[in-house]
């Protein structure tokens, strides 16, 4: 299939686990693409002027969604984006909502060993800032895995492939997606 850039979606937004790959694989994609990157952790440290573990210090893991909720609202009215999300948007129902009006949705999947090996050293990860990470990874992925699967349009394995390859892979799909969108509102137009 030839790849066209401009049927690619407008917004891509990438969801999944901490350490599932959203930042850098979606700077790669947003470059690849000629869209703009933006991580919705990043914009929250940049307005707050703190880390993630501070506000999760200061103000708990809710006082953080509330946070991650008001910037999504302003980061989807933006166009022309791939937007990596925090792991836990999707906890939020009105945030899946809104993901899903804005754009395609992918979820960048991971095995639980592969998280926990990428993000073993990360002292910027407040949930993982326990005794037993692995088994808070697992709780977290059991707790979140059928969510993002929900959510997403597109469900990818994030595991064995590089950047580039994943790059390769993603736009691929997206072809696909587009395609079938386009498709299925021919179909829709005929009827």
């Amino acid at each position: 299939m030839n790849h066209t850039k401009e049927k690619i979606d407008n917004t891509i937004i990438l969801i999944g686990m901490m350490g599932a790959g959203k930042t850098t694989i979606g700077k790669s994609l947003a470059n690849y693409l000629n869209k703009t990157f933006i991580d919705s952790d990043q914009e929250i440290q940049k307005r707050t002027g703190v880390s993630i573990p501070v506000i999760f210090e200061i103000e708990g893991e809710i006082g953080f969604r509330k946070r991650e909720t008001d910037m999504l609202k302003e980061l989807i009215k933006i166009d022309n984006i791939v937007l990596a999300t925090g792991g836990g948007i999707i906890l939020n129902e009105e945030n899946c909502k809104s993901l899903k009006k804005k754009g395609t949705i992918i979820y960048l999947r991971a095995t639980v060993n592969d998280l926990l090996h990428r993000t073993r050293h990360d002292k910027n990860r407040p949930l993982l800032q326990t005794t037993d990470p692995q088994t808070k990874f697992i709780d977290l992925f059991n707790q979140r895995d059928p969510i993002y699967c929900e959510v997403a349009h597109i469900v990818v394995e994030s595991g064995n492939l590089s950047v580039h390859q994943m790059v390769k892979y993603l736009t691929q799909e997206l072809d696909k997606f587009t395609l079938r969108k386009i498709n299925l509102n021919k179909n829709t137009l005929t009827d």
